[in-house]
């Protein structure tokens, strides 16, 4: 996608993460979202699996935490603000509130509870990664243009370095995908993809934003 001239004015270049200085936050790759039988399926979850594993992967070996963004919601509660758009999905203490067992989540990694679309609000995400030292975030999971952006963007509002791997990520349809990542890439932080930041967090080798190649 060519630049147009609002976006172009910015600066660009590239960028380094220090392990044990960032977090992994994968949003939502929840059962009701991603898999056969879930009240809110999008197709194509499972062909994020293996760039996501790979992001994960180099994640464990390196230092890097590991963070699940749990979208979850109270039965019978009388209001729930996702409720008046969306069909009741990822109810709590149910199979479609769980990660899919595709990505091989563990008990000890950190795992936080979201109402809303962004894992930031009226979370303690930013507490805990402040807790666990995190100046960096790579943020990817679903979907795009709803849960990863509104989550990318209060990354960058609270002062984080802010990297999505595109091919770990799907949006509502094409369209979505490209416009979402173009004002990640262009205004909140680095679009990249799953091999070029598993070298950055096992090689220190800097990502190149692709907003901008």
């Amino acid at each position: 996608m060519s630049l147009d001239v609002f976006s172009a004015k910015r600066h660009d270049g590239l960028t380094t993460i220090e392990p044990k200085k960032t977090a992994v936050i994968v949003v939502d790759m929840l059962n009701d979202f991603c898999k056969p039988g879930g009240k809110m399926v999008l197709p194509g979850c499972e062909k994020l699996v293996p760039p996501q594993l790979q992001v994960i992967d180099a994640a464990r070996a390196s230092g890097a935490a590991i963070i699940w963004l749990l979208d979850t919601h109270r039965a019978n509660v009388r209001q729930d603000r996702e409720f008046l758009k969306r069909t009741p999905h990822c109810i709590e203490n149910t199979w479609g509130a769980q990660v899919i067992d595709d990505l091989q989540a563990r008990p000890d990694d950190v795992y936080v509870i979201k109402r809303r679309f962004s894992g930031f609000f009226n979370t303690d995400l930013d507490l805990t990664l402040k807790d666990l030292g995190a100046e960096s975030v790579i943020v990817f999971g679903v979907v795009t243009n709803i849960c990863v952006r509104s989550t990318v963007h209060d990354a960058f509002f609270h002062g984080y370095n802010v990297v999505v791997p595109e091919d770990c990520c799907a949006a509502t349809g094409a369209r979505e995908q490209a416009s979402s990542l173009y004002d990640i890439g262009t205004h909140f932080g680095t679009v990249s993809d799953a091999a070029s930041v598993a070298a950055a967090l096992l090689q220190g080798t800097p990502i190149r934003n692709k907003e901008a190649a």
